[in-house]
């Protein structure tokens, strides 16, 4: 039908509208917002992340929940940085996350691809500020693309190792916690009678809000230097790979119950800090993790260090984006359901 075009309608001019770029790594979402929102105020990340939380927060729920988004849309806050090349912060169901390796990694492919003079280029860097510290990315260039974006992440280490605790209607459950940007509790699946495919979604959701419950309230976590970074943003599954050049697996749930598509930058993060605390992982050593949907990141050790009271190292994950869409978000006052809806 003819009339149907994009000349056909505009959004009154009161209306609040939000302008994004989509993409995915590895299969998860990201919904860059790249104009439309109000003034943030803040100096660091974190206090600009809790300006938006307190101020707009209506909007991170009307642009990640239905009817816009989804139970499982994740969405980066870009903005100008004094001290890096972007300052950004990461908004999913639940709220807030302290750091992100999918969206690092298709930022960096955006920017890269945005910018006419990377287009000889073979490679690029890039440092970005997070709620969790900074982080360097560099993107490989080839025809003027970026084809696969490789970033140094914050300290991560081992928190805890060898847990056990009683899980309601799960019984007793192992389980590590480490840090890769954010705090995840790393179980094996097969002790639980879980397979680590898509087919065995729903299961892996109802375990991972299960477990990271209890966790939760038997065994709060505490991040060395900030209170707004202390908190168990989710639980890894881990089991073997699916195609035997892969070193493992994992399925990350996080937020609540939202469930990750790519292999998870930070959760890769943390397994390497894992497994070179069991010395199972040596520095300079690449490992490929897969996902629940089979698409992958490497991850590596390339420095050594400490932080705080922890040994620690400095990942390097790496993984490719691409760009799906544009889109033009619009909030009719008047809309009952304007502000979002969760269904799970």
């Amino acid at each position: 039908m003819a009339f149907f075009t994009d000349a056909a309608w505009e959004a009154p001019a009161h209306w609040c509208r939000i302008s994004t770029i989509e993409m995915h790594t590895g299969g998860e979402p990201l919904r860059v917002i790249t104009a439309g929102l109000p003034p943030i105020e803040g100096r660091t990340v974190l206090e600009k992340r809790r300006y938006f939380r307190e101020h707009y927060d209506h909007l991170r729920t009307g642009l990640m929940w239905e009817p816009r988004g989804h139970a499982d849309m994740y969405g980066a806050v870009v903005m100008r940085s004094e001290s890096a090349d972007f300052d950004v912060f990461f908004l999913h169901n639940e709220g807030y996350s302290t750091m992100c390796g999918h969206a690092i990694i298709a930022l960096t492919t955006l920017a890269l691809e945005m910018e006419p003079r990377c287009a000889g280029a073979d490679a690029r860097a890039l440092t970005i500020n997070v709620p969790a510290g900074t982080v360097h990315a560099r993107g490989v260039m080839a025809g003027g693309r970026v084809r696969q974006v490789f970033f140094r992440n914050v300290p991560s280490f081992a928190y805890l190792r060898d847990g056990n605790i009683e899980v309601a209607g799960l019984g007793r459950v192992r389980f590590d916690i480490a840090y890769g940007g954010a705090f995840y509790a790393i179980i094996e699946a097969a002790p639980l009678g879980l397979a680590l495919g898509p087919e065995h979604y729903g299961r892996l959701i109802d375990h991972g809000r299960r477990i990271k419950r209890a966790i939760i309230e038997q065994c709060p976590v505490t991040h060395p230097t900030e209170r707004d970074l202390s908190f168990l943003y989710g639980t890894i599954f881990v089991g073997p790979a699916m195609t035997p050049e892969h070193h493992s697996r994992n399925v990350t749930v996080f937020a609540d119950g939202e469930i990750d598509r790519s292999a998870t930058g930070t959760g890769v993060s943390a397994r390497a800090a894992l497994l070179h605390a069991r010395g199972e992982l040596r520095a300079g050593e690449r490992i490929s993790i897969e996902s629940l949907l089979g698409s992958t990141m490497t991850v590596r050790c390339v420095e050594e260090c400490r932080f705080g009271p922890h040994a620690a190292i400095i990942p390097e994950v790496g993984g490719a984006a691409h760009v799906i869409g544009r889109s033009e978000f619009c909030f009719d006052p008047d809309d009952p359901l304007g502000r979002g809806f969760f269904l799970r």
